[in-house]
């Protein structure tokens, strides 16, 4: 029987599988922001919050209680 370690648990494995992880941008309570692939004739979201990989938007035109719920991954800093 082989008793090798598995490569899994190799350390140069870990560390590969570390460095692929994904970053988010950091993305500040009331600043503007787009979606990913968002048409350019509509206008940015104000982000609410963002909370465990969720972040709430609105549109100004919405009012303040309709929010949008989307994912953190979806979203980017408006220009």
């Amino acid at each position: 029987m082989d008793r090798r370690p598995s490569p899994l648990f190799d350390q140069g494995a870990v560390a590969t599988v570390a460095s692929v992880a994904t970053v988010f941008e950091l993305l500040r309570p009331g600043s503007f922001v787009r979606l990913r692939n968002q048409p350019s004739d509509l206008p940015p979201f104000l982000l609410i919050h963002c909370q465990g990989g969720r972040c709430w938007v609105r549109q100004q035109a919405w009012g303040q209680w309709v929010h949008w719920e989307v994912a953190h991954r979806q979203l980017t800093a408006a220009a």
